[in-house]
């Protein structure tokens, strides 16, 4: 299955808004136009901590990985929070968000940054067994990476 992983670009718009449309309506949400166009901005503007990464199957896109940065509070190099993941419903069951959820931590090895961390439980099971260490606070579970 010949698959890439890549940073968003200005001419995947029309692909991202029909996978986008389909993320919503899993999860049952209902964003106005100017919020969506908002994320996709704020994804292509090198300035905003926002930065997405797209998986492609054979030249079609599969799925995404939305992430942003922040200052950490455990250390002196920055977080990234795994915001949201999906991939399309014709594409699930063949490692897609498992092969998003690798690139990120191989990004955050590159960069130095000092961990990834999301929110769900589901993900947080599946986290903790690709994680180095975990640690649970505030709610939030953290995951470390060796750098």
């Amino acid at each position: 299955m010949p698959m890439e992983i890549r940073d968003a670009q200005p001419g995947d718009e029309a692909a991202w808004q029909h996978l986008w449309h389909d993320y919503l309506t899993f999860y049952k949400v209902d964003l106005p136009d100017e919020v969506t166009r908002h994320t996709w901005t704020r994804i292509l503007d090198p300035s905003s901590r926002v930065a997405m990464r797209l998986a492609f199957v054979d030249g079609e896109m599969a799925g995404f990985a939305i992430h942003h940065f922040h200052d950490s509070t455990w250390s002196m190099t920055p977080d990234c929070y795994l915001e949201d993941l999906y991939v399309d419903e014709r594409f699930r069951g063949r490692g897609i968000g498992r092969a998003l959820i690798n690139d990120l931590i191989a990004l955050a090895k590159a960069k130095g940054w000092s961990r990834l961390y999301w929110h769900t439980d589901r993900d947080n099971a599946t986290a903790r067994k690709l994680y180095d260490t975990y640690a649970e606070e505030d709610g939030h579970v953290r995951y470390r990476v060796r750098l």
